[in-house]
């Protein structure tokens, strides 16, 4: 049984989550191209249109190009070696706890020289039961039913996969820029609760470094990527529960695999830490995530994808398990 953080919006990673690496510029990921060139061709064969790739991969909850919670080495959308501008995409993804309370994501992304991702994302988060059970524990009342966090992102390319003439992974660096205008008002109304156990600002700065290498036949001849990332962080709950004081470093990876022409599968886990003390049966530690999703390839400009994710406390409930969807189309 696994704990649930905050998490609940990780579920929405899980929707995203499938990771498919995809940098479609041809430096930039040759890998992956190289991998899913037949692939594309079969698709086309069975008549979706033809493209330079398969829309992968999804956006993460927080709008960057990779699973569900973890960002991949791979841009969203670079379009063909030589490109300025590249074409934007677009996603929206929902999240259930199962406990009443919801996730709901629109995310976009521009690729610009085929090196630099710019996007911005929207989370908003249904609290749910959460203020009636401060009123039930406590005397006081919590107005705000719902978070809006803003994720303002920018992730350079600094290492195309196999460079060198060498086996190397792709590396890319990344800043999230994160705003949450609604913390300070449930703080306010909770008597300055949250500040006494760590809240020390409705804002902060993610700084991620991500590495992504795929092996073309590793499984029964479909290719397999694996990345691996090193955040640094002050976010409660990525930030629904604003930024504490002092920075915090963990790891994330994940595993993700091209099963069939059309069919992506993946695992994820993201590390997390504590950045605030405990508010018994409120607000509990925050939990290690982990999550599973599955994707189905449209055509090349549109995936769907679903999602299964363990995560810790989610407010006033611990959720076993949630689930979620995201539509994600490319231009």
């Amino acid at each position: 049984m696994c704990r649930k953080t905050l998490g609940c919006l990780m579920v929405l990673a899980v929707v995203v989550a499938i990771p498919m690496a995809q940098a479609r510029d041809p430096e930039a990921r040759s890998s992956w191209l190289a991998a899913v060139e037949d692939e594309a061709k079969a698709i086309e064969a069975a008549g979706a249109p033809a493209g330079d790739g398969p829309p992968l991969p999804l956006h993460t909850l927080e709008g960057v190009g990779g699973a569900l919670t973890v960002p991949m080495a791979y841009l969203v959308n670079p379009g063909p070696k030589g490109t300025i501008i590249g074409k934007p995409a677009v996603s929206v993804s929902y999240i259930s706890t199962n406990r009443k309370k919801n996730l709901l994501v629109f995310a976009i992304t521009e690729t610009l020289f085929g090196r630099v991702e710019l996007g911005y994302c929207l989370n908003r988060f249904d609290l749910g039961t959460f203020g009636h059970a401060v009123s039930k524990l406590t005397p006081l009342k919590i107005n705000t039913r719902e978070v809006y966090l803003h994720h303002f992102n920018v992730r350079g390319l600094v290492l195309p996969e196999n460079s060198f003439g060498l086996p190397l992974p792709a590396v890319v660096i990344g800043a999230q820029f994160k705003y949450n205008g609604d913390i300070e008002s449930i703080d306010d109304d909770a008597r300055g609760t949250l500040t006494g156990v760590g809240l020390d600002s409705q804002c902060g700065v993610d700084y991620v470094l991500t590495a992504s290498k795929m092996f073309p036949s590793l499984l029964c001849g479909r290719p397999v990527i694996f990345t691996v990332g090193v955040r640094n962080s002050r976010a409660s709950n990525i930030g629904y529960t604003g930024f504490a004081e002092s920075c915090e470093t963990t790891l994330e990876g994940d595993v993700a695999c091209l099963i069939t022409d059309r069919i992506a599968v993946g695992y994820e886990f993201r590390q997390k830490n504590n950045p605030y003390d405990k508010i018994p049966r409120l607000l509990g530690d925050e939990d290690n995530w982990h999550a599973i999703r599955a994707a189905y390839i449209i055509n090349d400009r549109m995936t769907i994808a679903a999602a299964w994710g363990c995560l810790g406390p989610v407010g006033n409930v611990v959720v076993n398990g949630a689930w979620g969807i995201q539509l994600k189309y490319e231009f």
